[in-house]
């Protein structure tokens, strides 16, 4: 499909080469070694993995998580518990001290709470924040990349946190806030990043720039028509001759659109309960982001089953325009019950509560995703009036086509699963990962200062 965009000024530019290695395959390996805490189903270890890093283990407490990271990282040792659990722990420390690079992205819970000067660290609420530095201060490796969500700079934690992380002044620490989309991920996701490097080996912790697509464009909503439409518009001060020619170049990877990312998959029908197709069944890639997915598969494809969606429902995302949203909406298909079918919860008043206008948010295929979540219905396809596969989830996080989401064989309730059943878990495997294609670009850049570190000669003997 062709991309159409708005620009003040556009030129053909070829990618950068910095775009280009993102989909260079896997080199030869670096000779660095990594540990994830706090994993899920792996989305920092496959973005370090594909710089070149060699996985030790994962841990989570979420036992579905782990079947998916054991399946797709049979090298590493799957860790499967509460961090906190003396026993877990210290098989977590077991493989951390072998680690050079520990990762991971604790959960904290009481950012918002923080008031009168007192620590993040100290509250009980953030204990998994506490195991990560405990066992950054016990392993020691030469770096760590710690990654949380950006609201945690809202609440004025930042200092704290790179405070508690430099151990006393035993790492460098350089926190920074990165767009998966400026790397070639097919959706605007912010992360902040503390990336620190041990101080005795003389070197900086990279600070990492991106293609800065995200402060160049822009969807914007048109009205005056029949009825409200969205355009991708490129900002003329802004990057805008490469920008242009890479939004509107299928081929090219420095700037990456929801149907580079999943047209080659628009045959998938609503309601397909085969989770496993083969590719000739689905068509020929149409992209170069979609070459790079497939690269490394076997000849059929996981997770494409798509859930149904109810009559109502479907009524409305007929009504939406591409990237559109409940605002698109004509008032009758505000009703809570169009066709009189009641589902879900009703607040009372005849119409769509707040909490609905989340769920009718169409892609464009013009320019990335938004913020994936955990939930199906957080997206919706910018043709078909239906819901995303995991398999197009997992396209929009940047996973390879080659990495299977499932969940434990067990059924029921077990220690650590989340509510909701093996179908809402991969979404929710997928909706909570780090972007691999992000995390390899932070591992790149790590890979640098590590190496040269070593060549130069570094004062650790066992780092070295």
């Amino acid at each position: 499909m062709a991309k159409k965009i708005s620009q003040e000024s556009t030129s053909l530019a070829e990618p950068s080469k910095a775009s280009r290695r993102l989909f260079a395959k896997p080199g030869v390996t670096t000779g660095l070694t990594l540990v994830d805490l706090f994993a899920g189903a792996g989305g920092l270890s496959e973005g370090f993995r594909q710089a070149g890093f060699t996985v030790l283990a994962g841990a989570d407490n979420d036992p579905d998580a782990m079947t998916t990271y054991a399946l797709n990282f049979p090298e590493a040792i799957a860790i499967t518990g509460d961090i906190r659990v003396p026993a877990i722990k210290e098989r977590v420390l077991a493989a951390a001290r072998r680690a050079s690079v520990l990762v991971g992205g604790p959960p904290c819970q009481a950012f918002s709470q923080v008031r009168n000067h007192s620590r993040v660290i100290d509250d009980p609420r953030n204990s998994l924040y506490r195991e990560f530095v405990s066992i950054l201060g016990q392993a020691l490796p030469m770096a760590f990349v710690m990654e949380n969500v950006t609201g945690m700079d809202q609440m004025g934690v930042r200092e704290q946190i790179a405070v508690d992380l430099s151990l006393g002044g035993e790492y460098v620490v350089a926190p920074q806030v990165l767009d998966a989309a400026n790397f070639g991920v097919p959706q605007t996701r912010k992360r902040l990043l503390f990336i620190g490097v041990r101080a005795s080996l003389g070197a900086n912790p990279p600070l990492i720039s991106g293609s800065g697509a995200t402060d160049a464009v822009t969807l914007t909503r048109f009205t005056g028509a029949r009825r409200p439409r969205y355009q991708v518009v490129i900002q003329q001060h802004l990057l805008s001759l490469q920008l242009g020619a890479s939004l509107s170049d299928p081929e090219s990877s420095a700037v990456v659109t929801a149907a580079d990312a999943i047209s080659d998959l628009s045959a998938l029908k609503m309601g397909n309960r085969n989770d496993a197709l083969p590719y000739a069944a689905l068509g020929s890639p149409r992209s170069a982001y979609q070459r790079a997915m497939r690269a490394g598969g076997a000849d059929v494809l996981t997770n494409v089953q798509v859930p149904r969606i109810n009559r109502d429902t479907e009524l409305r995302l007929k009504a939406i325009p591409q990237g559109g949203n409940h605002r698109d909406l004509r008032d009758e298909l505000l009703e809570r019950y169009i066709t009189g079918h009641r589902w879900g919860q009703d607040n009372g008043s005849g119409r769509l509560s707040r909490r609905h206008f989340y769920a009718y948010r169409r892609l464009h295929p013009g320019i990335w995703a938004w913020t994936l979540n955990t939930k199906a219905d957080s997206v919706y396809h910018y043709d078909a009036a239906r819901a995303l596969s995991v398999r197009e989830f997992a396209r929009l996080q940047s996973f390879p086509d080659r990495f299977t989401f499932t969940s434990d064989p067990r059924k029921g309730k077990i220690e650590g699963r989340h509510d909701g059943g093996p179908a809402h878990s991969r979404y929710r495997q997928v909706g909570n990962a780090v972007p691999p294609m992000l995390a390899r670009a932070v591992a790149e850049a790590l890979i640098k200062e590590l190496h040269a570190a070593i060549k130069s000669g570094c004062q650790i003997a066992e780092a070295c």
